[in-house]
């Protein structure tokens, strides 16, 4: 794991957001307010797309009997209270029907909401891989970090962000499946091998549709490669270019030996050169040439 940055975003939203006792007495809790429900709307770059609504209910039963035990952040919009942190808190209450909810209301910069939002998903296991690879992309181009730097912010490996990263290769349907719970992430990066998004895509409902475990996907993937390179292999054996190329050199080797040459191809790389004789003096000739040649 990456270090944190010291009193960086790195270290978690624990910094943000004290918990347990030690809230009584800390500065977040004294500017903790209640607004209405209404005046609060979530972030529209927020990194988590998709919800658990099981989930919410379940959350929202446990707000309508205790209540909301941690405010949300936001940010003050002068319309409207912008979500930076909470937003399955805001949706939970939304179902419980509460009219006012607590928030603690503070000035960020673009790229530490999108830092904070991530963060915390990611500490809470929020979102899924599609989701987590696009937050990376967004701190690395719209922000111009490097990914030592996201790995930093968010404690985690440059290889875990280059990994998640790496996800988006795939094409739209297959990352849909990914964010279905269809494909895990294991079936997800073996399918990467895979350039051509309509095979990728026929893979993974294959991969879907029979069960695949992660190590027969990665088979299955090896032999279509192999598959692939055997057609490559077998198209510039019969790309006519060389068809010409090799018939001038028959044509050569003929009128050295004075005799009828054959070049067969087996692969890109390997074949054999034959050389017919009619005669058996014909034959010592052509061996008498082959050693005349082997002492100029």
């Amino acid at each position: 794991m990456a270090a944190a940055r010291k009193g960086g975003l790195g270290k978690g939203l624990d910094s943000l957001i004290p918990a347990g006792k030690e809230r009584k007495n800390s500065k977040d809790d004294r500017e903790a307010v209640m607004v209405e429900l209404g005046r609060v709307e979530p972030n529209r770059e927020q990194p988590r797309k998709k919800f658990d609504e099981d989930a919410l209910l379940e959350l929202a039963d446990s707000i309508k009997q205790f209540g909301i035990l941690q405010p949300l952040i936001v940010q003050d919009k002068t319309d409207y209270y912008e979500i930076i942190a909470g937003e399955r808190r805001w949706r939970a209450a939304k179902m419980a029907n509460l009219k006012e909810i607590p928030v603690i209301i503070k000035s960020f910069t673009p790229q530490e909401i999108v830092e904070i939002s991530l963060i915390e998903n990611i500490q809470r296991e929020n979102l899924n891989p599609i989701e987590e690879a696009i937050a990376f992309k967004r701190l690395l181009e719209e922000f111009h970090l490097k990914q030592d730097e996201v790995a930093e912010r968010v404690s985690k490996s440059r290889a875990a962000v280059t990994n998640s990263m790496r996800l988006l290769k795939l094409t739209d349907k297959v990352q849909q499946m990914v964010i279905d719970d269809m494909l895990t992430t294991g079936h997800a990066r073996a399918l990467i091998a895979i350039e051509d998004p309509k095979k990728q895509y026929i893979v993974a409902q294959k991969i879907f549709d029979e069960k695949l475990s992660v190590r027969e996907t990665e088979k299955l993937v090896k032999k279509i490669q192999a598959e692939k390179e055997m057609v490559s292999v077998k198209e510039r054996i019969e790309d006519p270019r060389l068809d010409i190329i090799y018939k001038d050199l028959e044509e050569r080797m003929k009128h050295i030996l004075g005799t009828k040459v054959s070049i067969n191809k087996k692969d890109a790389k390997r074949g054999k050169i034959e050389i017919e004789y009619y005669s058996p003096d014909e034959l010592d000739r052509i061996i008498e040439l082959f050693q005349t040649i082997k002492h100029i």
